[in-house]
């Protein structure tokens, strides 16, 4: 995908009536180049890659038109593969750092927090503030959930919101993160709990995705909406509903999501 979007954008760098000293977008096909130029430059930027945006003009001009390669096939694999290999290296002593920093400011963070007013730690390590007591049940661990949710890092950057989304979100307890599965066998159906998550309850040296980095202690506001039990044995729906007066009716409304943010990433 990122091959072509390379390629298309040189509609606009092959373009003679487009340049940075008339850079108008007059068109749809100047608005689709620029705006494919802006994805490429984005991705560029977020792998700290070093190019020569001329060099990067000339092989797309080159490419497009037919031209003879400055550089044999032979010569662009050994190139691409001895980049591949130097930016794996980057990457890997950037997450090391990364790892090291963020595992840092996560001990600091708990250490300071634990004796905080309201602040519970579990053996675990897990942190936890009762915000508001329910007075449902509490979901076992084959249970699945319906919560609302806010995720942020500690620099108080949010990477997730059920809430955003306006939509409560449905998932199994014991196929969360290990500090989810374990704060919610604790909350009544009603309860709003605070999470201060160790990374080694969260996503450890993993990370997850663009925000959450490795080792990252992560802080999840949480509201437990409604327990949906396991189906019954012969396959029909259990009749039990769990859910307490004041929850939301999410059991019909709620679509389950793919894959919010607390649910550990295998892939």
């Amino acid at each position: 995908m990122k091959q072509s979007c390379i390629f298309l954008a040189a509609i606009l760098l092959a373009s003679p009536g487009f340049s940075q000293e008339n850079n108008q977008l007059k068109d749809d096909k100047d608005k689709v180049s620029y705006s494919i130029g802006l994805d490429i430059g984005s991705t560029f930027k977020k792998q700290n890659m070093d190019i020569n945006l001329d060099a990067l003009g000339a092989g797309l001009k080159d490419a497009l038109s037919g031209n003879k390669p400055q550089l044999t096939e032979e010569q662009v694999k050994e190139t691409m593969t001895a980049y591949s290999k130097t930016m794996m290296e980057k990457q890997t002593t950037m997450n090391k750092e990364a790892a090291t920093k963020n595992g840092a400011e996560g001990e600091k963070f708990l250490a300071e927090n634990k004796s905080k007013e309201g602040v519970k730690t579990t053996e675990s390590g897990l942190q936890y503030k009762v915000v508001k007591e329910g007075n449902g049940p509490m979901p076992k661990s084959t249970d699945t959930v319906v919560t609302h949710y806010r995720g942020t890092l500690l620099n108080g950057k949010e990477f997730d919101s059920s809430l955003a989304r306006n939509e409560p979100a449905s998932f199994p307890v014991n196929r969360v993160i290990k500090g989810w599965t374990e704060a919610l066998q604790m909350m009544k159906v009603g309860s709003k709990y605070q999470l201060f998550i160790p990374a080694a309850l969260a996503y450890g040296e993993r990370g997850a995705g663009q925000e959450i980095g490795p080792n990252s202690t992560l802080i999840f506001d949480v509201e437990l909406l409604e327990i949906k039990p396991p189906a019954a044995a012969d396959g029909s729906p259990a009749s039990q509903t769990n859910a307490s007066p004041g929850a939301k009716p999410a059991a019909s409304a709620v679509k389950p999501e793919p894959k919010p943010s607390p649910k550990p990433e295998s892939e």
